[in-house]
């Protein structure tokens, strides 16, 4: 199994990343009550070798590329921050969308100014918006890429029919879609993601805990594998497909240290299809 993955034929990355999200306060809404301990994370695992994080605007807002930046700046030669836009915060656990061409723009200065680059590697649309045309939303992000501050393009939440359209505008290296063990909705996403070599990141990769709890579908499989269940379902999406990056989340070192370990776990084709219909 490769354990890295290249974004756009120059841009090679390790297959397991992780997900600033946590690092926030309750809601994904303003700081971590333990500022710390955030800043501790993000040097761990780039420490433990991950060199991808992915964060966005909306988290926080703000705070969360705040903090990486004062945690990693100046960055590694090889450490990728991915950030995103497109949603708007009104408060905690509210996520109003935003497409409009001049807004993407004028968040995107926004993210390299508190990420402290003149380019971000991968811009991610973070959804797309219904009220306003995706080439026109895509079409901008496009421009940003040909005016030096856009390496490349990713989306994030759409179907097969909207990627197509994406493309048809600009490059797209990668897709970021919720898809785990026990929801695999976006599979046909996934297979045409693999069929094109276009990374594909899943979110919410081990359910927030919800696949690794204590007589989990998960459990007992665990046990006899001697690992945790959230790294077998970390093991499984690896398995799952060359073109996927898991960028699993947490605000606990204990847990970054166990997320990382499942990129060494390696499944056989009957372990990986055991899993695969266990939920």
């Amino acid at each position: 199994m490769a354990d890295t993955i290249t974004l756009g034929g120059d841009l090679t990355v390790k297959r397991l990343g992780y997900g600033a999200m946590r690092l926030t306060g309750e809601g994904i809404w303003g700081y971590p009550a333990d500022r710390d301990n955030a800043i501790a994370v993000l040097r761990r695992a780039v420490e433990l070798g991950i060199d991808f994080i992915d964060t966005a605007d909306s988290y926080g807002p703000h705070v969360n590329e705040e903090l990486i930046r004062e945690a990693l700046h100046p960055y590694a030669d090889n450490l990728v921050i991915a950030t995103k836009a497109g949603l708007l915060r009104t408060g905690p656990n509210e996520w109003p969308l935003l497409g409009k061409p001049a807004y993407l723009r004028h968040a995107l200065e926004g993210s390299l100014r508190r990420l402290g680059v003149e380019r971000v590697d991968l811009f991610q649309l973070h959804r797309v918006d219904p009220e306003v045309p995706l080439e026109d939303q895509v079409g901008e992000l496009r421009k940003l890429q040909e005016e030096g501050k856009i390496r490349h393009i990713g989306l994030s939440e759409v179907d097969v029919d909207q990627l197509k359209a994406a493309q048809a505008v600009a490059p797209i290296v990668s897709v970021q879609n919720l898809y785990n063990l026990a929801n695999r909705q976006h599979e046909a996403v996934l297979d045409y993601a693999t069929e094109h070599g276009i990374a594909f990141i899943p979110w919410y990769p081990v359910a927030t805990g919800e696949l690794a709890r204590p007589g989990g579908v998960l459990d007992e499989a665990a046990k006899e594998h001697g690992a945790t269940a959230a790294q077998l379902a970390l093991a499984w999406l690896l398995r799952r497909s060359p073109v996927v990056l898991p960028i699993p989340g947490t605000a606990s070192l204990a847990h970054l240290e166990e997320n990382t370990a499942a990129a060494s776990i390696e499944l056989t084709d009957e372990e990986f299809a055991k899993l695969s219909a266990l939920a």
